[in-house]
């Protein structure tokens, strides 16, 4: 069946999926680009841009779907004075909520009951 033909060629071939994302295409069209065209190179030459991979280790290498390229990316981009500002913050509401436990441990608590001695009487 020619659907089924699709799902693959779709499974093959996932940068079409970023187009149905992106509101450029939807899986319609592409299906009935298939339908009339096939798996021809040079009807699906816009959409199947055809990337040269070098694979090394360090690029197999996944964290959560990401590569060791793409985290180190997402590393530089870091903004490292908002990061330590961010920090910071947090870890004045973090002194000030301490505080406010620490005050109400205080004015709640009475202090200790310490019993008599056994040996004095009223006030001796």
């Amino acid at each position: 069946m020619k659907k089924d033909e699709f799902k693959e060629f779709v499974k093959n071939n996932p940068q079409l999926i970023k187009y149905v994302r992106n509101n450029e295409m939807t899986w319609q069209k592409f299906y009935e680009m298939y339908d009339l065209y096939g798996d021809k190179e040079e009807a699906w030459s816009t959409y199947l841009k055809k990337e040269e991979k070098v694979e090394t280790k360090a690029g197999k290498t996944a964290i959560a779907g990401l590569t060791l390229s793409e985290v180190v990316n997402w590393f530089k981009n870091v903004d490292l004075d908002g990061l330590q500002e961010g920090i910071g913050n947090v870890q004045r509401v973090l002194g000030v909520v301490q505080d406010f436990s620490k005050k109400d441990n205080t004015s709640d608590s009475k202090p200790a009951y310490k019993p008599r001695p056994l040996y004095k009487h009223f006030e001796d």
